[in-house]
């Protein structure tokens, strides 16, 4: 019996001691932070990005939905944004998500935009520690003026 209990314990500590210590190399997240200028749904050629948004990462327990880990950044000139997570959170949902926009009159998060998964773990084949978000959007209240030339664009035209 004293065989097994130090069996195990010599398999079973080191696997919980390399689940949960630190990443050595952490994840390095990036985004970029859009405004739907022609509230579109989508980006186009009128997209603006946003400075100086605020964006976070939230992990929760898959089973329980439990906040367990959050950030959060600032984006920069180009409404860029890049992070460091230092924890694998392998079991666990991790989104990107918005927080708020500087722009009064591109503020609304806009809707399916307004977050995006990512996988932080190393135990799933990926071998870069860079994960890229898609891109997250606020949207303004009211198109800006020319929206319709810009949406006509992506409308199928047959002859």
């Amino acid at each position: 019996m004293a065989r097994f209990a130090i069996l195990f314990a010599l398999i079973l500590l080191p696997a919980l001691a390399v689940a949960s210590r630190p990443v050595r190399t952490p994840f390095l997240v990036r985004g970029k932070v859009f405004c739907d200028t022609c509230v579109a749904g989508f980006e186009t050629s009128a997209t603006t990005y946003i400075p100086g948004a605020k964006v976070g990462i939230e992990c929760k327990d898959r089973n329980t939905m439990e906040l367990l880990y959050k950030h959060e950044a600032t984006t920069d000139s180009t409404g860029s944004y890049s992070l460091l997570v230092n924890e694998d959170h392998e079991d666990q949902v991790c989104d990107a998500v918005l927080i708020s926009s500087p722009q009064k009159d591109c503020s609304l998060a806009a809707e399916g935009r307004d977050r995006a998964r990512v996988i932080l773990t190393r135990y799933n084949g990926m071998a870069s520690n860079e994960r890229y978000v898609n891109a997250m959007g606020f949207a303004r209240y009211e198109p800006m003026s020319g929206c319709n030339q810009v949406l006509s664009q992506y409308q199928d035209i047959e002859d």
